[in-house]
């Protein structure tokens, strides 16, 4: 456990560069927009409307700097891994992961956007 642990602060703290003390703020704010997006995603309960809230989650985390940017990694991969070990289809997938990148490398997520898609959102 202390392995992993030295392991993960090792990671932030590399994966930040020079602005390491940022990292963790910026991790728990990306983690917070994802879940945001998430939780829109189910409020809005709207047709062909996931690609534009994986991208938005990611993007909104980035935004935030390279801890953000890990948070929606680590949450969009492994949301992704899980989904895919569960039988849901390889192409959605790969269609999640092509939105989630859009968003975290700093992509428009109204590209994405369905139309007719509440405002609010």
């Amino acid at each position: 456990m202390k392995l992993v642990l030295a392991v993960l602060v090792l990671v932030m703290v590399v994966g930040a560069q020079a602005q390491w003390y940022h990292f963790p703020g910026d991790a728990i704010g990306g983690a917070r927009d994802m879940w945001r997006a998430y939780s829109n995603m189910r409020e809005a309960n709207y047709k062909n409307s996931d690609k534009y809230f994986h991208a938005r989650g990611n993007y909104d985390a980035a935004q935030r700097g390279p801890g953000g940017e890990w948070a929606a990694k680590v949450i969009s991969d492994g949301r992704e891994w899980v989904q895919g070990s569960s039988g849901r289809g390889h192409e959605d997938s790969e269609a999640d992961q092509r939105a989630n990148r859009h968003g975290r490398n700093g992509g428009d997520p109204n590209v994405f956007r369905p139309k007719g898609l509440d405002p609010k959102y």
